[in-house]
């Protein structure tokens, strides 16, 4: 058996933690292991976060969509900002004034101390596999994590791969 979902959520700091919660209801009403639910439900909130505050204009929304299939979960969350940017070959003098989008992240070690900037590298530290793109022939920034998931004994929907 598999589950998945996909959620259509308005740019606000509301929709973290609603995002958040469904994750968690679905993931321990299939019987997924409480420490796996919390991982994972970190890294959402984080990836939603970004979306929220990078994802694009004020009337743009984002989407979230969550996939329990066998023993892994693979979220991905995906904005219309102006995404990640590739390093490009050096700039001529005519496209010098064109907007560069934010670069590839490299997620590095925050400080202790900070306040903002640790998202990625929570979202890497909590997963086993994470990847960051841009929209196919669209705007936008799309970053998909996966997680192998581990079952509480006696599961109710325990996955069968």
């Amino acid at each position: 058996m598999s589950i998945w979902w996909s959620l259509h959520l308005r740019r606000e700091p509301a929709s973290v933690p609603l995002a958040r919660r469904l994750l968690l209801g679905a993931m321990e009403t299939a019987g997924v292991d409480p420490d796996i639910c919390y991982d994972l439900s970190v890294a959402l909130s984080e990836a939603c976060a970004n979306a929220v505050e990078h994802g694009g204009d004020a009337t743009d929304d984002y989407r979230v969509t969550a996939y329990l299939d066998g023993d892994t979960c693979r979220i991905e969350v995906t904005d219309s900002g102006p995404g990640f940017c590739r390093p490009a070959p050096p700039h001529t003098a005519a496209d010098r004034s064109l907007p560069t989008p934010a670069p590839v992240p490299t997620p590095a070690q925050a400080p202790g101390y900070a306040e903002d900037g640790r998202g990625l590298f929570l979202i890497e530290a909590l997963t086993d596999h994470v990847q960051y793109r841009n929209r196919t022939g669209r705007r936008g920034a799309v970053v998909s994590f996966d997680k192998i998931l581990k079952w509480r004994e006696g599961a109710a929907l325990p996955m069968a791969s």
